[in-house]
């Protein structure tokens, strides 16, 4: 802890444009509603603001109708003294699969470009493979490169797996480190362990990113501070706790008068609260934003399972009409989890080891089905497990497909794309950024392109062909 007369104001990212409103209303927050408001927010003296990246990018094409690519460039333009951030899936980029090196090198790029101070790159393996392209590209384009550590718990996880992680990092060309605990699983005492041994492990700066949704955010987030962890992340209160981030406000006001204390006016931060309030109220309404996802969720620490995973199960039973094997689908997912190598549990890894769960305990046979995500997991496709397979699951995966598992980066298997790419969407291209947005989801974008130039050509999208261009 530091001396009582040492000053080591704790750093704070502000997640209400990304993380909270994809956490609480699934990334239904539009760009017309975060404008208003972003002089005040850029005069409270944020580390930073988490803007993009995560779902952001496929909920502005696919639901808002919204280029996400000009929702930064106007961020940008409003924020004149605030660093913006945005989270990248490591090799999946914003997308659900492995994507060549040199899309993922132009998409760094044109992030930058476009207005990106901070991005945090992450695996859901913890596989660093699949994090040097980025971060390489980062450091190219002088962006600051946080390689985030996906959070988890199981015998792999000691302390010194940790720390050794955070010296790798450190020699990739990372410039800080992020604890992301997606599934809220980090409780306060065992944050002043992993920050410390973070610590040991390097000299970069540490940033805590946590989920309220098993109730002792905030405790582990000021453990965290006072162990040495340099930044955490929080919400403004009308878009905070539940599945979302500890509350800004409260959290600035409970390091007042200590060592850590971040300097914020709450006079400030209670008018930009006053401005997300009544949108939180709308939503509410609407049923947007269900109250449901604002309680404490303790199976999350009871099965370390994370909450969002848990409504899944629930509604993949319920479709199978198979809600009675519930309590048999949560035993099963340690065992599953455990035979594909202890992964963290964080997207996609979360959703492959939760429907293989739920196919072995409904089928009544383990394995019987192997999903094609949980074929390519066994087969190295996502990369490398912190433990081995089990060995007889992989050897079905093997028998199935007829391949042999790989042990290489699976981006070394993949042929440049950008030009392939360029040449299908070249119709639509309006923008160097439109060939990534069709990189990323093909479909979805194409779409987009189709209502946008209907609106340039003033012609009513609701009379489209087959709906092509749905609100």
């Amino acid at each position: 802890m530091a001396d009582v007369n040492e000053k080591r104001p704790v750093k704070i990212t502000e997640t209400i444009l990304r993380d909270a409103h994809q956490s609480l209303i699934a990334t239904r927050m539009t760009t017309e509603q975060m404008l208003p408001i972003i002089g005040k927010m850029d005069e409270v003296g944020y580390h930073a603001v988490e803007c993009w990246g995560g779902a952001t990018f496929d909920a502005c094409l696919r639901f808002l109708k919204e280029d996400p690519w000009d929702r930064l460039r106007k961020l940008k333009d409003g924020f004149r003294k605030t660093k913006l951030q945005m989270l990248f899936r490591g090799q999946n980029i914003l997308g659900y699969r492995p994507y060549a090196d040199d899309v993922v090198e132009y998409f760094v790029q044109k992030s930058i470009a476009n207005g990106i101070d901070i991005i945090r790159i992450f695996d859901c393996l913890n596989d660093i493979r699949n994090l040097q392209t980025a971060v390489r590209a980062a450091n190219k384009e002088k962006g600051h490169a946080q390689v985030a550590l996906s959070y988890t718990l199981g015998e792999a996880y000691t302390l010194e797996y940790w720390e050794k992680m955070a010296k790798e990092i450190e020699e990739m060309g990372a410039d800080s480190i992020c604890i992301k605990d997606m599934a809220g699983l980090l409780v306060p005492n065992e944050a002043t362990n992993l920050v410390k041994a973070l610590k040991a492990g390097t000299k970069l700066p540490i940033e805590l990113h946590t989920h309220y949704t098993s109730g002792v955010a905030s405790m582990t987030c000021m453990k965290a501070v006072e162990a040495g962890c340099d930044i955490i992340d929080t919400a403004m209160s009308p878009l905070s706790m539940g599945t979302s981030q500890p509350a800004t406000e409260v959290m600035a006001k409970a390091f007042e008068g200590t060592p850590y204390d971040p300097g914020f006016d709450q006079n400030l931060l209670a008018e930009i609260a006053d401005y997300f309030r009544p949108m939180r109220e709308e939503w509410i309404k609407s049923g947007r934003l269900d109250p449901k996802v604002m309680g404490v969720n303790i199976k999350t620490l009871l099965y370390q399972v994370p909450g969002g995973m848990l409504s899944n199960l629930v509604s993949q039973l319920k479709e199978m009409k198979a809600e009675d094997k519930y309590d048999a689908v949560l035993e099963e997912v340690p065992r599953v989890r455990s035979d594909f190598g202890e992964p963290p549990l964080v997207t996609p890894s979360s959703q492959i080891v939760g429907t293989q769960a739920v196919l072995n305990v409904v089928l009544g046979e383990r394995y019987k089905n192997l999903t094609k995500e949980s074929k390519d997991l066994l087969l190295g496709k996502y990369g490398k497990t912190v433990k081995p397979f089990n060995p007889e699951v992989q050897q079905k995966a093997i028998d199935i497909t007829g391949e042999q598992p790989i042990t290489c980066r699976f981006a070394d298997t993949l042929e440049p794309e950008l030009d392939k790419l360029e040449a299908e969407m070249k119709q639509w291209k309006q923008q160097d950024e439109d060939v990534l947005s069709y990189a990323l989801f093909p479909q979805v974008a194409t779409d987009f392109f189709k209502y946008r130039e209907a609106q340039q050509s003033k012609i009513d999208p609701s009379a489209a062909k087959d709906g092509a261009y749905p609100v």
